[in-house]
């Protein structure tokens, strides 16, 4: 169990949230610093390895769409890509790779139906 505090500065207000998680060890096993660190080091990296990838590289946050269905079939798109891309263009980051294919569709879809 996590609980956190945060004050917003301009308006002063603190707000307490408690979060669970679980583990296949035993809390005495680790001090708190411990479990703290590995959370964070797991968040920390979720955040690295997929978040930015999405939000910086393929631009998901600027989607204009509000349409549930649209946003879910782009996100399935987005994780078949992830997925692939590694095999198809190794070595190469991300971020080039978007480039690559930023005006050839018909290169992702390839890419997709390659499997």
């Amino acid at each position: 169990m996590v609980r956190s505090e945060v004050t917003v500065k301009k308006t002063k207000k603190t707000s307490t949230e408690t979060r669970y998680y679980l583990s296949s060890q035993e809390p005495q096993e680790r001090t708190p610093a411990h479990w703290q660190q590995l959370l964070r080091g797991h968040w920390g990296g979720v955040e690295i390895r997929n978040h930015w990838r999405r939000d910086a590289v393929w631009g998901e946050d600027r989607s204009r769409t509000r349409n549930g269905t649209a946003l879910a079939n782009l996100a399935l798109l987005r994780n078949a890509l992830f997925a692939l891309l590694p095999e198809h263009y190794p070595d190469v980051p991300h971020p080039e790779i978007h480039e690559r294919l930023h005006s050839n569709p018909a290169g992702c879809l390839r890419v997709i139906r390659s499997r």
